[in-house]
């Protein structure tokens, strides 16, 4: 079939047209959910020997020795990790009493969700035996399977490492606890992240205390491992790139393959009709995220379900280009006084990396 020539004046458009999240529509499968419980890409190659401990926090580099003794201590054969692991000649019923995880308490950016993974990967047994994936993720394949379900298909592995515990919603905090629970008692191993919010460090401490109060009887369970430090992603670092003008963020999405332009508002309302489980695969195959006209989120629910979204772009290292408001003026002063603060504080660190990593390519434009 042959073409209409261009009219009179104007060449061909050689640019492919930019993707757009609001087209898409994913579908995913309860067995793709199970399948992608491993670190993320951003956190593919990360290893123990890759962590870069701050001399002047000691907390990190005990954390890395910690985490390696635990990781060897998972050691075994596919049969006989557990009798090996407890010192039994048969598998027990029940895990012993004890601690059977290890939970990293520390601030925004110190690198644990690093170590979390490095622990996933130095841990000695086969992929389809380990598990990694958000409070949020564990959640909503609790949602897709069914509990049951869930129970069986992770009571089989010999860890499961959780980033980002949440502990705003009760009833998720108990889904989850009671979750954990069966799983301890089946011999699973666990590992988990949360944060504390920016300049409370010492001073009403979101983690440890909470965490171990929360989780109430897993409590005993958990090894808390301190981490001390300020934001990796702000050390040293420029600050955050000012927002691009529209025709900026036009003509480098239209000169960028594989990146998605849209509008932020038709966005934001696109995301209430997807899954935050589908959120990942919103974004398979995108390689950078054009937005316009950024404003502050409306309401909560609306500013959580961008959280994931930020979350899900930060695992996938896709860089994000907007115009409109700079990032940390997306949630309101009362959004984040609020009870889901250390969602926003978190997303508004990650979106500001992401921004960081954008202005390369509008620069090259």
């Amino acid at each position: 079939m042959s073409s209409s020539p261009a009219p009179s004046g104007t060449g061909p458009i050689t640019d492919p047209a930019p993707l757009s999240l609001c087209a898409r529509e994913p579908r995913v499968p309860a067995e793709r959910l199970v399948a992608e419980m491993v670190p993320p890409p951003r956190f593919d190659s990360v290893r123990f020997s890759t962590y870069v401990p701050d001399p002047n926090q000691p907390s990190q580099t005990e954390a890395v020795r910690v985490l390696e003794d635990f990781a060897a201590g998972l050691g075994g054969t596919a049969d006989s990790g557990r009798r090996r692991l407890f010192g039994f000649g048969r598998a027990p019923k029940k895990a012993p009493a004890g601690p059977r995880g290890v939970y990293l308490d520390g601030g925004y950016g110190v690198g644990k969700t690093h170590l979390l993974a490095s622990l996933w990967h130095a841990t000695p047994a086969e992929p389809a035996r380990k598990a990694f994936g958000t409070f949020v993720e564990l959640t909503n394949l609790v949602g897709a399977l069914g509990f049951q379900q869930t129970v069986q298909t992770l009571s089989g592995h010999r860890l499961l490492c959780i980033d980002e515990f949440e502990l705003d919603d009760p009833g998720d905090t108990v889904l989850v606890s009671t979750l954990l629970g069966k799983l301890v008692d089946a011999g699973v191993a666990l590992a988990a992240t949360s944060n504390t919010l920016p300049g409370k460090l010492g001073e009403g401490r979101f983690a440890a205390a909470d965490f171990m109060r929360e989780i109430q009887g897993l409590s005993a369970r958990f090894r808390p491992l301190r981490i001390d430090g300020e934001d990796y992603r702000h050390r040293g670092l420029p600050e955050a790139p000012p927002p691009y003008s529209d025709e900026q963020v036009t003509k480098t999405a239209h000169a960028t393959e594989g990146a998605s332009l849209d509008a932020f508002s038709p966005l934001l309302e696109h995301l209430a009709r997807v899954h935050p489980s589908r959120y990942g695969a919103l974004t398979d195959g995108i390689k950078a995220v054009c937005l316009t006209g950024v404003r502050p989120i409306p309401d909560q629910s609306t500013a959580l379900r961008l959280v994931v979204l930020a979350d899900r772009l930060y695992d996938r290292e896709v860089p994000v280009l907007a115009s409109g408001l700079p990032f940390d003026q997306l949630f309101s002063e009362e959004m984040l006084d609020g009870g889901y603060r250390k969602k926003y504080f978190r997303a508004i660190s990650r979106l500001t990396a992401l921004a960081r990593d954008a202005a390369k390519l509008a620069n090259t434009r």
